[in-house]
Order: C-alpha cells, then sequence, then structure tokens
C-alpha cells in the first residue's frame, strides 16, 4: 500500500488493487483508519 502523504502522524495511502471499488484514499492515524472518497485527478502536469 503506497504512502501518499505523511503529515501530523496522519498517514495517508492506497490499495492498488481493490477490485470494482471506485478510487479513494484510506487515511490511518494509529488509532484507526478512515477512507476519502471520491478521488480524482485535479491538475494533470505535463513536462514541456
Amino acid at each position: 500500500m503506497p504512502t501518499v502523504l505523511r503529515l501530523l502522524g496522519w498517514r495517508f495511502h492506497f490499495y492498488s488493487d481493490e477490485g470494482t471499488e471506485p478510487a479513494h484514499i484510506h487515511v490511518d492515524t494509529g488509532e484507526g483508519e478512515c477512507r476519502l472518497e471520491p478521488v480524482r485527478l485535479a491538475k494533470e502536469h505535463q513536462p514541456k
């Protein structure tokens, strides 16, 4: 499960294959976990 961000003791990560689940991010605080959805690309950067 790749980590996207670590911030103030929170770890934002995702699982690469959750079948038919919609795209979402898991947030783990060490005391519990939740998921954020929907997730979509806000801005794309294309190198020149």
